[in-house]
């Protein structure tokens, strides 16, 4: 019972003498949605799906094979037709009429019957608006069955119904307002298109809209399991948008924890929510309890940890329609999207992004199926993921200068813990001149004995590791302090560096005493050679390739060290090759240096510190005593005046590679030249053909490490 106050009461009196006749069912998706908590709502993942959407994947998914099948029927019908009309021709009475036409009702009589039986689930209904379309679209098509009977003399009545749709949902009163709609738009239609509706219709309960959890059965908590999903012939619908590293804290580490336990063998850790969906409707094809399923999930299905759901899709059956990449609005912000649709590997038309295609790739591409690259061991411990802080190891420039004037007890130099901390908006941007604190691997004892740093760090970071997943980590470290990474870069005096994100695949050169942040891939390598192959087009194709795009190509792509760099088979160039490739790239080098930092408007500026020889700062240190300690004179470049610091803030790499002017292309071509001259292809290959190339080597190479071991 819900008490109504006295202005509640009046404003249902003023609605309610509005025609509700034609409202438009989908519209309770939205309402729905508004009436949850925000944090509800990002935990169950409920969002509205536009009728455009829907259609989108309910039309190839479900109707594509029902439309075919009725054109089947139609074309056996006309003949039968003819038999019809000549036996009428002949006699109007004769027997044979009754047994032709018999013969020609059968099936329409069939797939009428066929229509009222076909099961459409939606795993994750939220309010109904995938059924309701598709009670719609098949509505549709048995009075294009009726009409076409009717014209024939034939008189056939609508058998589809509501209670034919199945359902899942999570939440009770979306569950009871699914079943609303799907009504709402049953009758609505009905009455639009001249069939007798009833005027005041007792609902009946659509009993296979089930009010349950669709990936975790809890019913016994001691012993989770999969759910049981309803038998269907199709699977379509919205999983819930909930990116892997969300997981935990949306769902609460004792559900998250069962679930993985049902699904480790199935699903990564790292696994977007709705690739648990993705599997299961997987199963359900390979266990012929469904013959089809259309999901939408967010575009970052086709790489990373989500896409193994997708390769799964493909071992066992095939991806048979798919938009790759579709505009979203999700919390009035624009992402995208991407629609999949798959089956047993039975659907023999094929369609990407709205075009006949002869395979669709488990990264929803077609031509090189690059998912099937491998990892080179050649290019194994070479690139590294950088630190990651978790707590405020930074400090500003003008605390940094500070800490690195002070003595410490141990007589070390503070400079030894401490870094020029690199982001990816320091490298595409302008530097922001943060520093680390970073004890690299040292113990609590080790890290007290240089006294300021360590009790700056005791003071800020345990308030922020109280998650339960920080207890097993020293707060004087950072979380992820990538000593591998450190180990490999020892003896350089710089390393090539590219944001894990960025519109523009870029490589720049970073100070080995610099510490890279987790939004930077870190390359150990201080050639020139390698610099300008990774700079190059094919590193760029292939890198695109075989990274995940973020949100829409505006907004850029993930380059990771195991799928993007691992996987590249670079050039074995000559030694002439070498040095072309090497002065391409320092000529690149050297001009968008000078373009980021003109010698009008910067100047040089060296700070002094005292430094360690064994310490990161060794390259610089000037005049070390006999205990290894000596001054350190790091020079770097700054504005020259406010006026030039203002000017200055546009000259990024992101500006420079949007603008891409004539000396820029031109001094990329001469580095692309060089470089695919090292693999022994002409420069002029269009990115595909370069895809399918570098794809044969990659395989080539690691059938030949293969082989020999």
């Amino acid at each position: 019972m819900i008490e109504l106050k006295r202005d509640e009461i009046e404003e249902l009196v003023r609605v309610n003498e509005h025609d509700w006749g034609d409202v438009e069912p989908s519209i309770f998706g939205t309402l729905f949605e508004r009436t949850l908590d925000p944090g509800k709502r990002s935990q169950i993942g409920a969002h509205y799906t536009s009728r455009e959407d829907i259609l989108t994947l309910l039309e190839p998914v479900v109707m594509a094979p029902l439309r075919r099948e009725w054109e089947e029927v139609q074309a056996k019908c006309d003949k039968l037709w003819e038999k019809v009309k000549k036996v009428g021709e002949r006699s109007a009475r004769a027997k044979g009429v009754s047994k032709e036409r018999a013969a020609f009702e059968k099936p329409l009589k069939a797939f009428v019957e066929r229509l009222a039986h076909v099961r459409i689930l939606d795993p994750a209904c939220g309010s109904g608006n995938f059924l309701y379309a598709a009670i719609n679209l098949l509505l549709d098509l048995e009075k294009e069955v009726i009409a076409y009977g009717a014209a024939h003399g034939v008189g056939l009545l609508p058998q589809v119904r509501p209670t034919q749709l199945a359902g899942i949902e999570i939440n009770p009163y979306a569950q009871q307002l699914a079943q609303v709609v799907i009504w709402i738009g049953y009758l609505q239609w009905m009455q639009q298109n001249g069939f007798n509706a009833p005027r005041d219709p007792v609902l009946e309960p659509i009993e296979s809209i089930r009010l349950m959890d669709a990936i975790l059965d809890l019913s016994d908590p001691e012993h989770p399991k999969e759910p049981e999903w309803p038998e269907a012939d199709f699977i379509v619908g919205n999983p819930p948008f909930l990116g892997g590293k969300r997981i935990l804290s949306e769902l609460g580490e004792t559900y998250v924890a069962s679930m993985r336990r049902v699904w480790d063998s199935r699903i990564s850790h790292f696994g977007d929510l709705c690739c648990y969906w993705f599997e299961k409707a997987r199963q359900q094809i390979a266990d012929s309890r469904c013959e089809r399923a259309g999901l939408l999930a967010t575009q970052g299905i086709r790489g990373g940890a989500n896409r193994e759901v997708l390769n799964r899709i493909k071992d066992s059956g095939a991806i048979f329609f798919a938009e790759s990449d579709r505009d979203w609005v999700l919390d009035g912000a624009m992402v995208h999207v991407s629609m999949v649709g798959f089956d047993g590997g039975n659907e023999k038309t094929l369609i990407l992004d709205g075009a006949s295609v002869p395979a669709i790739n488990s990264n929803l591409t077609v031509g090189a199926d690059t998912t099937r690259s491998r990892r080179l061991p050649e290019n194994e411990g070479r690139a590294f993921i950088g630190v990651q802080k978790s707590g405020p190891f930074d400090v500003s420039d003008v605390e940094a200068r500070s800490l690195l004037s002070q003595p410490s007890p141990s007589g070390k130099p503070t400079s030894d813990v401490m870094r020029i901390y690199w982001t990816a908006v320091d490298m595409v941007r302008r530097p922001l001149n943060i520093w680390v604190i970073d004890f690299v691997q040292r113990t609590q004892e080790e890290a007290a004995q240089y006294g300021t740093p360590f009790e700056l760090l005791k003071d800020r970071v345990p308030e922020s590791r109280a998650a339960a997943h920080f207890q097993e980590y020293p707060f004087w470290q950072l979380w992820r302090p990538r000593g591998e990474m450190y180990q490999a870069i020892a003896g350089l005096e710089r390393y090539i560096v590219t944001p894990h994100v960025s519109k523009h695949r870029l490589f720049s050169w970073a100070d080995v005493c610099c510490c890279p942040s987790n939004l930077l891939i870190a390359i150990a390598s201080d050639s020139d050679v390698d610099f300008g192959i990774l700079q190059s087009r094919c590193h760029e194709v292939w890198a695109l390739a075989l990274g995940t795009q973020l949100r829409e190509r505006e907004s850029g792509f993930r380059y990771t060290s195991t799928t993007c760099f691992e996987t590249f088979p670079f050039p074995k160039p000559t030694d002439e090759q070498r040095a072309a490739i090497a002065a391409a790239a320092c000529e690149l080098d050297r001009l968008r240096s000078n373009w980021l930092n003109p010698p009008e408007w910067t100047r040089e500026e060296v700070l002094e510190f005292p430094g360690s020889v064994d310490g990161p700062w060794a390259r610089y240190v000037h005049k070390p005593n006999q205990r290894g300690i000596g001054t350190v004179r790091y020079p770097r470049i700054v504005p020259r005046d406010e006026e030039c610091a203002g000017k200055l803030k546009k000259r990024t790499l992101t500006n420079l590679y949007n603008e891409r002017p004539t000396w820029l292309d031109l001094a990329h071509r001469r580095l692309d030249e060089a470089v695919f001259a090292a693999y022994g292809w002409p420069a002029d290959l269009t990115d595909d053909v370069l895809l399918a190339n570098l794809l044969e080597l990659n395989l080539h190479r690691a059938n030949a490490e293969s082989d020999c071991g």
